[in-house]
């Protein structure tokens, strides 16, 4: 049955889709449009009527990224025969085009523009809970594995304590105990990463906490050639209430990365990683930089998604971690990176009461 638009019912169903609608004659002529797709485009009736497909390429009145649209729609139904396009606009917004051609339609073609930028963003979600559940799975599978050693490994540092007191490095043996205690509380939080843990949280000053953090990683730092420093603002030790294990776990994991980073930048320059704190007065803001060989605008999208990794080795585990312990100390972390000039991450934290 041919298309009539002379009826209203049919004209009444096109008015109400919340996809924008442009229906063409057998002469490919635009005949009908309905007010979705005016609204999305932002323009009146008048103005598209009469047109052809290729002129619609070519409309003065029409924004350059739809026009952009068009073209690109064009192509892939004249190439491929799609009857069904998905696009993402300079606005990163998701387009889903589809085509009902002439054969069904005696002659007349309709394409339907609709944004689904929203059933992306729950497709996405939905997509890293997937990723979450799969992480928690592996977890498990490999934490009595590695439990076990680690169990032996304490033990006999224990019956060494005697013998490294009379030496005079006890400090190496609590060292050692801490980090042992540190690597079983990892596997915990992976343990539970599918689901959100309450920091156990206690107050601490933020040049402690730098400290001691530079403590346990500038040898490996020393060995990579790798000069850690802390710059002169950050010498104001801030009281803070934080999860001390928790965020000792995050620091190492971002320093670590930037050890990596320095040493596949291939740069002749030595390998420098900066620390430094500001406070906004309700924030608190750790910054950790370097100037190794920095990530791309895709990565930079990707960092903290369970399982992604730009390492060949890498679990890609790491940073999703960190984002969720930040979170969960109601704070944020973001990355800023620029390729060959180095990356710098930061950490915002809210300020707390804390009794010194």
């Amino acid at each position: 049955m041919a298309v009539d638009l002379r009826n209203h019912v049919y004209e009444n169903a096109l008015q109400q889709l919340d996809s924008g609608v442009l229906l063409f004659d057998s002469s490919g002529t635009l005949c009908f449009t309905n007010q979705e797709l005016l609204r999305l485009l932002e323009i009146s009736e008048e103005t598209l009527q009469g047109y052809s497909l290729k002129q619609l390429m070519r409309h003065p009145a029409l924004k350059r990224e739809f026009r952009s649209m068009v073209v690109q729609v064009t192509k892939a139904v004249l190439r491929h025969k799609l009857t069904r396009y998905e696009l993402m606009d300079v606005s990163n917004r998701h387009w889903l085009i589809t085509i009902t051609n002439s054969v069904r339609m005696d002659g007349y073609c309709m394409l339907t523009i609709k944004d689904v930028s929203v059933y992306k963003d729950v497709e996405q979600t939905t997509y890293q809970q997937d990723k979450l559940v799969m992480l928690g799975q592996i977890s498990a599978a490999i934490a009595h594995e590695i439990r076990n050693p680690l169990t032996a490994i304490r033990g006999f540092i224990q019956l060494l304590k005697p013998y490294l007191m009379a030496i005079g490095k006890e400090e190496y043996t609590r060292i050692i105990l801490t980090e042992i205690d540190r690597a079983n509380d990892i596997i915990y939080e992976f343990l539970n990463s599918s689901k959100p843990t309450k920091p156990e949280k206690s107050c601490m000053g933020i040049h402690s906490l730098l400290r001691e953090v530079i403590m346990l990683i500038e040898s490996e730092a020393l060995m990579r050639g790798c000069q850690i420093r802390v710059l002169e603002e950050s010498i104001t030790d801030w009281q803070v209430a934080i999860d001390v294990k928790q965020m000792k776990q995050v620091m190492l994991n971002l320093m670590k990365n930037s050890m990596d980073a320095i040493c596949e930048s291939g740069k002749q320059v030595p390998g420098l990683i900066e620390l430094a704190v500001k406070s906004t007065g309700e924030q608190l803001k750790i910054m950790i930089r370097d100037n190794g060989k920095g990530m791309s605008k895709l990565a930079q999208k990707k960092l903290f998604e369970p399982f992604y990794t730009t390492k060949p080795s890498g679990t890609g585990l790491g940073l999703s971690v960190s984002e969720r312990i930040i979170k969960n100390h109601g704070g944020s972390i973001q990355v800023d990176s620029q390729v060959g000039v180095g990356t710098e991450f930061t950490l915002t934290l809210p300020v707390a009461q804390c009794a010194i």
